[in-house]
This record gives structure tokens, sequence and C-alpha cells, in this order.
């Protein structure tokens, strides 16, 4: 294109990852280059009003926001773009403000990475970054992705789900059913929640009821894994229907596993990239890995991460991840740069997989006439 590709950053959301989703969306807006794209910055506030305007990320992160202006995306394609919501006469009504050729969320969790707002981008017909309504929604459910690994023969380690309303009426079963599923420790999870909110190490009874209330805060369906005596290994994904693995990088926790603290707030926690493992291990992990992401029918990027059992040395595949942490110092784009693929070079490829994609899409015809 001759012209500046129009691109709209979204960042902020109503998840429990908001702060996070803030932090990312820093890095991809400094690595946005301004002599290629018209940036327009959009914030969603935890309430999830939705709003744009002059340092949209700034007044997020000060807390200022009472001057920014409303807007909204309709899920009409004839409509496209946002439109700001003013006062009238007759209360409030809607003008268009911005047309977009991508929108790039950074949203991380619930509403955002969920599938949810990639339905909304469906239904408006336009470009976006990253997974659809299908490789969003199952890579955020952590049972859901378990059991789409399990058909497809890749190693995962035990777990069930419970409901919040197994917690509530019947505590008791819940907890000797995680107990006949595997001896302590266990891990517990909210099943649509990233991050490590709201997931807690259990060494005890007493322990996993404290967990799992914990985790039924932040969801209605609660994820209770085996513990095994595992390194972390992560590795990136990138790419649509072709898409390619970078070099695995292990995480050292400062803590007992990594959690929201060890990632955000402890220094103490390393990164150590390539991962110290068998050449044949790291092979078969970056293979697994783009299996897992075609299996889901991933697109744009994803973050997979393994556990490997420090006495066996067998791998399981743990998560994935479609809108990862995005942070110049987050293992996504720390993977891609020892990789070969610098972070700004990353940003403007994801651009263009969106394009890809959305050029894909505009093959399909939605109306049949015999």
């Amino acid at each position: 294109m001759d012209r500046k590709l129009k691109v709209g950053v979204i960042f902020g959301g109503r998840s429990g990852e908001h702060e996070v989703s803030l932090m990312s969306a820093r890095s991809v807006l400094d690595a946005l280059d301004a002599d290629r794209y018209q940036i327009t910055e959009i914030g969603i506030t935890h309430d999830g009003t939705w709003l744009v305007g002059e340092d949209v990320l700034a007044c997020f992160l000060s807390g200022e926001v009472d001057h920014l202006t409303p807007v909204t995306l309709l899920p009409d394609p004839t409509r496209s773009g946002i439109y700001a919501i003013r006062d009238s006469d007759r209360g409030e009504a809607i003008q268009h403000l911005q047309d977009f050729d991508v929108l790039f969320p950074v949203l991380h969790g619930t509403f955002g990475e969920d599938g949810t707002l990639q339905g909304l981008f469906e239904m408006a017909d336009v470009a976006y970054v990253g997974a659809g309504v299908l490789g969003a929604s199952v890579g955020m459910d952590k049972g859901v992705f378990k059991a789409v690994m399990q058909a497809n023969a890749i190693p995962v380690v035990d777990g069930i789900i419970v409901l919040r309303r197994e917690l509530e009426t019947g505590m008791d079963d819940v907890l000797d059913r995680v107990e006949a599923m595997a001896d302590y420790p266990v891990f517990i999870k909210p099943a649509n929640m990233g991050s490590s909110v709201g997931v807690s190490k259990s060494k005890n009874r007493s322990d996993l009821l404290e967990g799992l209330m914990e985790a039924a805060r932040f969801d209605r369906r609660v994820l209770v894994e085996a513990g095994i005596n595992a390194r972390e290994i992560e590795i990136s994904v990138l790419g649509n229907d072709d898409p390619k693995a970078s070099i695995p990088g292990e995480i050292r926790p400062a803590a007992e596993f990594y959690s929201y603290d060890a990632k955000y707030h402890d220094d103490r926690s390393e990164a150590l990239i390539p991962a110290d493992i068998p050449a044949e291990t790291a092979e078969e992990m970056r293979t697994t890995a783009v299996r897992a992401y075609q299996a889901i029918d991933c697109a744009g990027m994803a973050r997979v991460d393994f556990l490997l059992d420090k006495d066996s040395g067998e791998f399981y595949l743990n998560e994935l991840n479609t809108i990862p942490g995005f942070t110049q110092i987050s293992m996504y784009p720390k993977l891609w740069e020892a990789t070969g693929l610098p972070y700004p070079e990353l940003v403007d490829r994801l651009i263009e997989l969106a394009l890809e994609r959305r050029a894909e899409r505009d093959r399909t015809e939605w109306r049949y006439e015999r």
C-alpha cells in the first residue's frame, strides 16, 4: 500500500489481566513504525467502556480517563470502523469516527482472548491480529483444550474439571474426587484465565479447599491437575495455515511455580534461551507445539507451554496462549528474537498475517444459490 495502514491497538479489558494488557500494549505501541502505520489507541476499562483520544494508554496507566471519548464497534459490516458515542438533544447518538485496516487486540484473558471479541470482529468483517473465534475459545478454556489434546494423542498431565456450583453444593465430594485422581501436590487453575491469576499449588486437603475457592472467584469452571516434578519449557508459534515454531526457552520461576508475582513483580525469575535440553527433545517439542496449534485452528500467534518431567524426561503440553504476554521481556517475543525475528519485525509480521487471513476469509461464499 502507498498509504499508511490504519491500525487500532486495543488494550485493557474486563479481565483479571487488565494491568498485564497495559504492559503488553506499551511495547506493541513502541514497536509500531509511525512511518508505516496510522495508529489509534483504544482502551477498554474494567467496566467494558471503549475509549479513544490523546495518549489513551498513558491515561489508563494514570487512571485519568474521564476526558476520553466513548466509542463502539458495531457488529455490522456495512457500518465499518468505530463510532463515537456523543450526547444529543435526544439522548446519546453515535457518529462515525475512524475506519481501520487491522485491529490489533492486546487483551489477555476474558472478553479479549476467549473468542468473544473475535466474534465481534468477525461480525464487523474487519481484519484482526491473532486467533479466530474457535482457536481463541478452545485455547482459552484449559479443560476443553486438554480434551482436544488428548483426542490428538498429544500428552497432557491428568486433570479434572469441577464447577463452581459443585464446590458450593458438594465440596467434600469434590475433594474426594481430586484425591482419587492424584497424590498431592496438585495444581488448581481457573479454566478461563491466564497470567497465573487464581492459580495455586495444594499440598494437602486444606490447601486444596482454599485453592478451589480462590480459583472459583475467577471462573465457574476450575481445572485441577496432577503435579509433577517439572521444568517449564516454552515455545513460540507464528503463522496461519503454515505455522512455524521458535527455539524453546526455559522459565526458572522465583517461586515454587510461575505465579503472577513471579512473572511480573519478582525479578529473580529467569528466562533461559535457548533451553538446555537435548536437541531431539527440543525438535519433538517444536513439532508438538505446531500440532497443537493446528489442532485448535489457531492463527497469528501463540505461546505453547510444556512441562518437562525432571525424573522421566517425558514432556507434557500444559497450555497454549493465543495472546501471550507481549512486553519486550516477555517470552513470546524474546523467543522469536533469539530465533532471528526482532520485535518490530514480529509485530509487522503479525499485521501481515491478519491481512492474509482476512483475504482468505474473503474467498468464502456467504450465499447459496441453486
